[in-house]
């Protein structure tokens, strides 16, 4: 079995899945559509931690990239097998490990978005607060207290949502980039045993 097939699979697998945490963070910035909650600055702190664009996003199309630069046929480093198959398989589990770092802050700041709450106007304080953080992500089934936040309108179901698509990327991105540590190790070791034996 070729190890840089499986990491080609890996690659687009991941380029996919950060291509949608970049979507689904960008979308947490305008609440029903709306630009004016982020230009006032009335948007809950973990939405501008960037956790699905930078961790989620731009730091697992690293990995992806490398991974897909692979060549399918022959493992070798973008075509050159000259360049060693192990040491290349061997220097893609570094880029699994950012790969591994990107999703754990995605997964990190997703649960925590979820167990504070969004930001809200309430009709209770007639003020901005996060009416949720008592509460440890009880909110989260206790759906009558939804409507305490008046605006932006629907933003718990919009929130809960998001951050509830980026946990699952974040988790889906973790496992792959794990699982291609364990490839690109057994591909270098792989690679190291064959090339003694040619010897």
């Amino acid at each position: 079995m070729c190890f840089g097939r499986c990491a080609r699979c890996v690659g687009y697998k991941l380029l996919i899945l950060a291509l949608l945490c970049i979507v689904a963070n960008t979308l947490l910035y305008f609440p029903n559509g709306e630009t004016r909650f982020a230009s006032e600055h009335h948007l809950s702190k973990y939405v501008e931690c960037l956790h699905g664009i930078l961790g989620g996003g731009f730091l697992v199309l690293i990995p992806a990239a490398v991974f897909i630069g692979l060549h399918s046929d022959d493992c070798g480093c973008f075509g050159h097998e000259g360049c060693g198959k192990s040491c290349v398989m061997l220097s893609s589990v570094l880029a699994a490990f950012v790969g591994i770092l990107g999703s754990g802050y995605c997964i990190t700041i997703s649960a925590l978005g979820l167990s504070q709450g969004p930001y809200c106007f309430t009709h209770l304080e007639r003020n901005w607060i996060y009416p949720f953080t008592d509460s440890s992500g009880g909110y989260l089934f206790e759906y009558n207290k939804w409507s305490e936040c008046q605006e932006p309108q629907n933003i718990v179901q919009w929130n809960v949502t998001l951050f509830s698509i980026l946990l699952v990327l974040g988790g889906i991105e973790f496992i792959l980039c794990f699982i291609q540590i364990i490839n690109g190790i057994l591909g270098g070791l792989c690679g190291l045993c064959c090339s003694h034996e040619e010897v």
